[in-house]
């Protein structure tokens, strides 16, 4: 047995050293704008704010407490800055972690512990996301320390291993909300093995009670609770509507079928009446994605689920009876929970999958090193791709400081470009915002780009790159519809494809004056003419504007009045509507209820080849799932 673990830490470093400079990815841009603030504020990393599409966010919103933020705090206040090397070889320490807890439960519920363990270090989303700064693996950590504490507590009825089990379980609730699933996954340990052990039902309550604390002592420090501002954005965004929820399920099933390598799943859990069921419901998932890939992966992940819930309420071994709960109770749990999809979710799954799955080796021990070898290799494969796709963006962003600039870089895309971009003093964009003459914009096709406006130039290219891994496999990408990072863009768990996954552009705005005095929201000139405050044209007619815009105007060759053609909608609350000329008071009124109407200036005499309108409302609102501030529609403006 020791030989068999220095064996498992082995395998750990083979699936972490390689990628030991991997680039800053995915949501590590927001963990560390904890971590920076975290240098000013120990005690409360999430009370900054940052970008997040576009919009000015509250990181008390974040979606995961601060467990991660802490770590990258002390890492950052540890070097003085961010380094990807030393980064990553502190963060093997989490996968060490997962990696002993895993070691302890095989050794407990397998008679091939180093092939389940192996198994679980396999599991495509563990080598892919353990090499990220996200919350994920950390949290995982602490998960599966608190199971493999709490099944040694429970079997030999120990307060010292039921004392670790309790830190454990605060330190993943700090790490994750969903920590608080310990509770039902464990009550079905208790109940099976030591029903009338009572300390083993209070200890159960302490992730739930480590939340409760932490969110009291949040609602007293700064007037807010967490969970009350998560929920807002939750709303805001329309993260938890019931398309996004199905198309999180959906592929959260698709997911389970590649958490074990297919065959091996099948392989594991396949009864001649589960299989057809599980066949009979791949079959009706084909009318969401016709594609093979997904409905044979839903149709295995379909085949586990049901086979574990069989096994959780019929079978006679108690201990697969408490591996198949884990696994049902978790991923009922996730349906409810998640609005993504993402397979990183469903990681506290792999322990109980890989511990089921390794008894196949009991009847077939021939098949254990190849099936292990298939499984490592396609997950490093994928590792390798996401590899290449961030490490796409540090190259773009080197390459870019290379430029000789004079003027502001503004970022418009999310992940490591901006992160790398920000670093050397560029800054986000913000919905709304209007980039000068002589501003270099830098804009990634996948990153979730949003619309800007030139404010009177026109964009120039600068330069150009395609990010083509040299694989064809896909987690994300342009084209790609898979579901692994978000159920968003896919329901497939990967995808493959031989296109580039993004493309990243830098571009300069060059003046250009305005050539309209009149313009209509339609017009092709519009987009140049927008400074800023205005939205996308809708129903190629209309855009609606916030509490202010601005349009830039030719100066007419005679004196002309201002008219500007709007509508105020039943919703929108704003009743008085200003207009400023090269910002000097023009005109006024003021409208009690809603309705289409035209506010018309006196004569004006403009001194100057362009003249800026500007366009205010004295109030504005937002709608559910629309994190626009609005005002009113506008049709046309300008001099007429």
């Amino acid at each position: 047995m020791r030989y068999g673990f220095l064996i498992v830490l082995a395998l750990v470093l083979l699936i972490r050293l390689p990628f030991l400079d991997q680039a800053i990815q995915g949501d590590d841009v927001y963990y560390l704008a904890g971590a920076q603030h975290a240098q000013i504020d120990p005690a409360h990393p999430n009370h900054g704010s940052y970008v997040f599409l576009g919009d000015m966010v509250d990181m008390r919103g974040h979606p995961h407490p601060p467990l991660n933020a802490w770590a990258l705090a002390a890492l950052l206040a540890l070097f003085g800055d961010v380094y990807e090397v030393p980064f990553h070889a502190a963060y093997i320490l989490f996968s060490l972690i997962a990696t002993a807890s895993v070691w302890s439960l095989a050794k407990r519920f397998t008679t091939r512990p180093v092939l389940a363990t192996a198994l679980f270090l396999f599991t495509p989303a563990f080598v892919v996301n353990g090499n990220s700064f996200e919350a994920d693996v950390p949290f995982l950590a602490f998960w599966l320390a608190a199971v493999a504490l709490a099944v040694k507590a429970i079997d030999r009825r120990s307060w010292a291993w039921l004392a670790g089990f309790v830190l454990a379980s605060a330190l993943a609730a700090m790490g994750a909300y969903q920590a608080v699933l310990l509770v039902p996954v464990l009550a079905v340990y208790i109940w099976l093995k030591d029903r009338k052990w009572w300390p083993a039902w209070v200890a159960l309550l302490a992730a739930p009670a480590a939340l409760i604390v932490w969110q009291l002592y949040e609602r007293a420090s700064s007037g807010s609770v967490p969970a009350g501002v998560l929920f807002s954005y939750f709303q805001t965004y329309g993260f938890q509507s019931i398309a996004a929820k199905a198309s999180s399920a959906a592929a959260l099933v698709a997911h389970t079928g590649w958490m074990l390598f297919p065959l091996l799943a099948v392989a594991a859990f396949w009864n001649r009446i589960e299989g057809v069921v599980a066949l009979v419901l791949a079959g009706g998932a084909m009318a969401l994605d016709l594609h093979p890939l997904f409905w044979l992966s839903f149709g295995v992940g379909a085949l586990i689920l049901i086979d574990c819930a069989r096994r959780a309420l019929k079978h006679a071994d108690a201990d697969a009876r408490f591996l198949a709960a884990w696994i049902v109770l978790f991923f009922a749990a996730a349906v409810v929970l998640f609005f993504a999809g993402s397979a990183r979710y469903l990681l506290p799954m792999a322990a109980p999958l890989a511990l089921l799955g390794a008894r196949v080796f009991d009847r077939h021990p021939r098949w254990a090193v190849p099936v292990c070898a298939v499984q490592c290799a396609f997950a490093l494969a994928l590792a390798w791709v996401n590899y290449q796709h961030w490490d796409g963006y540090r190259v773009f962003a080197s390459e870019f400081r290379k430029q000789s600039l004079t003027g502001r870089v503004w970022i418009n895309g999310e992940w490591g470009l901006r992160f790398y971009l920000e670093s050397e003093g560029g800054l986000p964009l913000v919905r709304g915002q209007a980039v000068r003459p002589g501003d270099y914009v830098v804009g990634s096709r996948l990153g979730f780009p949003i619309p800007f406006t030139t404010g009177g130039g026109v964009l120039a290219p600068v330069m150009s790159a395609g990010i083509q891994p040299t694989l064809p496999l896909r987690l994300i990408g342009l084209g790609a519809r898979s579901a692994y990072s978000t159920s968003s863009l896919g329901l497939r768990p990967f995808d493959v494809s031989t296109g580039p996954v993004d493309e990243v552009t830098a571009q300069v705005v060059i003046e250009r004056q305005p050539v309209a005095e009149f313009l209509p929201m339609n017009a092709p000139e519009a987009a140049q003419q927008i400074v800023s405050g205005i939205y996308d044209l809708e129903q190629s007619a209309w855009r609606w504007m916030g509490e202010k815009a601005v349009i830039l105007l030719k100066r007419p060759e005679k004196p002309k009045p201002v008219e500007v053609t709007f509508s105020i909608p039943g919703p929108a609350p704003a009743r008085q509507v200003s207009l400023y000329v090269d910002n000097e008071l023009v005109a006024q009124a003021s409208y009690e209820t809603p309705g289409t109407y035209t506010l018309r200036s006196l004569n004006i005499e403009a001194r100057s080849p362009s003249v800026t309108l500007t366009i205010a409302v004295d109030r504005s609102f937002s709608v559910p799932g629309d994190h626009r501030q609005l005002g009113i529609t506008l049709a046309s403006a300008g001099f007429r």
